[in-house]
């Protein structure tokens, strides 16, 4: 069984806002007591093999009002370790003039696999059509994108704008665009991710930051959309990877239906 992990942040130390490194020492703190060691590809491949991961995709953040800067250029050199770290870009389209072009550099000229966009972070509304030119060359590059949905614990952070709901607009206007509610609609909205999951072909939930034990109290129809659903850890923001693979395959769910939220899904949205 192939496993992707589709949600994985790595920095230098300097990168982050003191108050995610305070709560990520609380979630995590092995990784702090040995921070610069571990955050380097042979140390995060290393892990990977301890934890049972095969694939994982790597995140850019331009967040700095809320969790920090974690450049594009940071996670593409980062990734070019290995081919088993998948290198996804970030933008803030509020405050780049420019945001498609930008997406298109990345895409081309630095090989990114795709976008992760944070509106709770940086502020501003999904479905504002004066992003839309950025959604139209993300489906002409065929990359998908994720979206930060739901709750935030970190300092700054408005969680208006992570209502998933904002997203059925890009859902009926780019009907080709690969759209990802990474969480799920945390805390407030699974019920809405799980009906645009389930209404729209191009619409998927990546299931990082829920424990996996409980994924059948939010969505308890999950079945239902097996092939939308998508692994992913949000580490460091977790002990252990392990433990959440684990917990997924003791759930009450066809085996067909794991294989594809562990790794089979992830594996078609990109491509591999």
């Amino acid at each position: 069984m192939t496993v992707v992990d589709f949600h994985v942040h790595v920095a230098k130390f300097g990168m982050w806002t003191p108050w995610v490194h305070e709560y990520m020492r609380k979630m995590n703190p092995a990784v702090y007591e040995n921070f610069d060691k571990i955050m380097t590809p042979s140390s995060i491949l290393k892990l990977m093999d301890e934890e049972g991961v095969d694939l994982a995709v790597v995140l850019a953040e331009i967040a700095p009002l809320t969790t920090g800067v974690v450049k594009n250029e940071f996670v593409t050199d980062f990734c070019s370790e290995s081919e088993r770290l998948v290198p996804f870009a970030s933008i803030n389209p509020a405050t780049d003039p420019n945001p498609q072009k930008t997406l298109s550099g990345l895409v081309k000229d630095l090989g990114m696999k795709g976008l992760k966009l944070l509106p709770p972070y940086q502020h501003f509304y999904p479905n504002d059509t004066k992003f839309y030119a950025l959604y139209a060359e993300a489906q002409e590059l065929n990359v998908p994108v994720v979206f930060h949905t739901g709750s935030s614990v970190f300092k700054n952070a408005k969680l208006k704008f992570g209502n998933p709901l904002y997203l059925d607009d890009l859902a009926v206007d780019f009907p080709n665009l690969k759209i990802v509610q990474a969480h799920g609609g945390r805390a407030f909205w699974y019920d809405i991710a799980f009906f645009l999951a389930k209404r729209h072909r191009n619409v998927y939930i990546d299931i990082s930051g829920l424990p996996p034990k409980n994924l059948l109290k939010y969505f308890p129809e999950l079945e239902k959309i097996g092939d939308k659903m998508i692994f992913g850890s949000d580490w460091p923001g977790v002990p252990s990877i392990k433990a959440n693979i684990e917990a997924i395959q003791k759930l009450p769910l066809k085996t067909e239906t794991k294989r594809k939220i562990l790794g089979e899904n992830a594996l078609k949205l990109l491509k591999l």
